[in-house]
């Protein structure tokens, strides 16, 4: 019989002294929040997934073969039974803790010296403050689910909105001359809220139909915006009702476009764009796209602005960049952009531009047009790019394999090679400089020698070598992996298909195929959870997050021919609301927790929640104990969880759950 999720808590116990600081600030949250949560403007939708979890056995667990053991919450004999006794102990231990708080606040305060007993007792009032915080918090959990206060909804503003990018926000801080547009985390960059769904927003189609049809609903675009000429990605967009769709037939948009992607191939050298795999090209970083279209569709896709920060990528990280009709003026700043482009181009790589300015009969009798492209071209003279073709408005330039051209450019000519210092491979959104990087670094490696796709998923040991990692430590981790992801897949699938009437069959498809398109690491260390999806056929694509927190494998992950972005998790993630199916981490409590005060666990599930879908999915793996405290919090977010003990390690556990859809009521006319 098929049984809700719980969404209780369940805590008590001694956390760890390392991991005490981190949860503080998610503690002192609880209490604080306001407990009005203005229903009466709220619609909560049919969730058909989060009611149901299928648990076929009777007993007090259920050891399945998948390798995890499911506790079965609901006999009634053994939750009464184990309800009394956690209270009787939750009360018990209250008593003691509050016996030896205060015996040892007496013990403490009777010696303090007179000579800092002024300071002191200022610290000691606020650690009282705080021995009544938690006191609380403690009283709290022994209330259960019904003692955790729900957190409140973000206002209607933010419904699309990207905390880090508020233009206003950098105006009012005196940032001008196109540094508004760049990221900054300030002071009201954290949502301490829920953000919830426009009020007509529909849940995607099932994949693969939802890349090529999304609801227009769902985007911050209107129908006006579909019809107008723009970009390339708008100019191949179908308005249908409420449907946008997508289409690369020639017959069905602009003229100028006859199957754009296999022209760039031809322009290459190259039969067909089924080629572009055979010559090297894996990993291809399209500026100036539609990013919220392209996320809605299920494609990877970042919010990024490069007007005077470098992009948070390694150099030498893209096989390919490509830039069309996007607007970005790469005749300024003396080509700072056109050498951002150049430090993340693996040599061989390959920039295809498409603009109205490139040298075209129309564009050249505009003076101004001819003074942007006279300067392109130069300057990309200038950086040892070789234009190999150009077709209408449309060029490919090819970055030299080899640096030698960089030594016998005239002296004077072009920008300078970065000294060593300057060259990281951890450019976290540091400022754009005028030198030429990447030239120093051991992953200076032509693309056309790289192992073609799928083989460079598996490095060899010399590569390997390259980042200081042991190749039986990557071995181990894929081995790991591809084990764990026959467990979470043999997890989900009940619950997936949880809202059918009969279990699924041959007809029906199998996950992720109905439900998940996109998927988030937040903690990716070598891409080992990416690799093991690729090897078990699952049609996702992953977003690798590396932590700033963590070893740096970001270059790693990407020479494996995945994608992959370096993030601070205390600060918000660059892209919209709503964009992920599956957020997964492994160890990001237990890394967050030992960088003291940076922020609160909540902090992190808030920004969490903000990204994920409705009716998406969260896998998070640690600690036992962080797991329990995690629980606690995602009550808070109105999550549905569940605690999975894993078999073979009794030291962690998993929680899994799903983000409810809850839209917001559209005002009366």
């Amino acid at each position: 019989m098929s049984r809700p999720l719980h969404r209780g808590i369940s805590g008590g116990g001694k956390l760890p002294e390392n991991i005490q600081d981190f949860l503080e600030d998610s503690q002192m949250k609880v209490k604080t929040e306001n407990e009005d949560l203005h229903k009466n403007h709220l619609s909560p939708s049919r969730n058909p997934f989060q009611f149901f979890y299928s648990i076929n056995s009777s007993s007090k667990q259920s050891i399945s073969t998948n390798g995890y053991i499911v506790p079965d919450p609901y006999s009634p004999v053994t939750s009464r039974n184990r309800y009394k006794l956690t209270l009787f102990l939750l009360k018990l231990s209250l008593f003691f803790i509050i016996i030896l708080a205060l015996t040892g606040s007496f013990w403490w305060t009777i010696s303090l010296t007179n000579s800092s007993r002024g300071h002191t007792f200022h610290r000691y009032r606020r650690l009282q403050e705080q021995l009544v915080s938690d006191l609380w918090d403690i009283g709290e959990l022994s209330l259960g689910t019904s003692g955790v206060k729900e957190s409140e909804f973000c206002p209607l503003e933010s419904e699309n909105y990207i905390p880090c990018f508020n233009t206003t926000e950098n105006l009012d801080l005196g940032l001008t001359m196109g540094h508004e547009n760049d990221r900054h985390c300030g002071p009201t960059s954290k949502q301490n809220c829920l953000v919830l769904a426009p009020p007509a927003y529909k849940i995607p189609h099932r994949w693969p139909t939802g890349r090529d049809v999304i609801w227009i609903d769902n985007v911050k675009i209107n129908a006006q915006q579909v019809l107008s000429s723009g970009s390339l990605t708008k100019r191949m967009m179908l308005l249908d009702e409420d449907q946008i769709s997508f289409s690369f037939a020639s017959s069905m948009v602009d003229d100028s476009i006859e199957d754009y992607s296999h022209q760039i191939a031809e322009m290459i050298g190259l039969r067909n764009e089924s080629y572009l795999v055979h010559a090297g090209v894996r990993t291809i970083l399209d500026i100036g796209s539609q990013v919220e279209i392209t996320l809605e569709r299920g494609l990877p896709a970042l919010v990024a602005s490069f007007t005077s920060k470098k992009l948070p990528f390694p150099s030498l990280s893209y096989d390919m960049v490509h830039s069309a009709w996007d607007g970005v003026d790469w005749n300024h700043k003396d080509g700072l952009h056109l050498i951002e482009v150049d430090r993340v181009l693996r040599p061989g790589g390959y920039f295809v531009w498409t603009s109205p300015i490139a040298n075209t009969p129309i564009s050249t009798r505009n003076k101004d047009n001819l003074k942007k492209w006279d300067f392109v071209r130069n300057f990309a003279k200038d950086l040892c790019w070789d234009l190999l073709s150009q077709q209408d408005k449309t060029v490919v330039w090819k970055k030299p394999s080899n640096k030698d051209c960089y030594a016998s450019r005239n002296h004077g000519s072009g920008p300078l090679i970065c000294k060593v210092g300057h060259d990281v491979e951890s450019p976290y959104y540091h400022q754009l400089e005028a030198c030429i990087g990447g030239t120093h670094s051991h992953r200076w490696i032509p693309i056309e020698k790289r192992p073609n796709w799928p083989s460079r998923a598996r490095l060899n040991t010399k590569e390997l070598a390259i980042h200081g990692v042991l190749s039986d430590d990557v071995y181990e981790d894929d081995v790991n992996w591809n084990l764990a992801i026959r467990n979470y897949w043999s997890l989900l699938s009940p619950l997936i298909f949880s809202d059918h009437p009969k279990r699924p069959g041959i007809e029906d498809p199998s996950p992720p195929y109905n439900m998940v398109r996109n998927v988030l690491d937040m903690n990716a260390h070598f891409g080992g959870f990416n690799s093991a999806l690729l090897d078990a056929r699952k049609s996702v694509w992953v977003m690798n997050v590396v932590p700033t927190t963590a070893p740096n494998h970001l270059p790693l992950i990407l020479d494996r021919g995945f994608l992959g972005v370096l993030h601070d998790w205390c600060e918000a993630f660059p892209t919209y609301p709503r964009t992920y199916d599956l957020v997964h981490a492994e160890g990001l409590l237990s890394l967050e927790s030992e960088k003291h005060h940076r922020c609160s666990m909540m902090d992190i599930f808030f920004e969490i929640d903000r990204i994920l879908r409705p009716e998406g999915w969260v896998i998070l793996r640690d600690t036992t104990s962080l797991i329990e405290t995690a629980r606690m919090v995602t009550a808070r977010l109105k999550w549905e969880a569940r605690v999975v003990e894993i078999e073979s390690n009794s030291d962690e556990k998993l929680l899994v759950c799903q983000k409810p859809f809850i839209k917001r009521r559209s005002n009366p006319s």
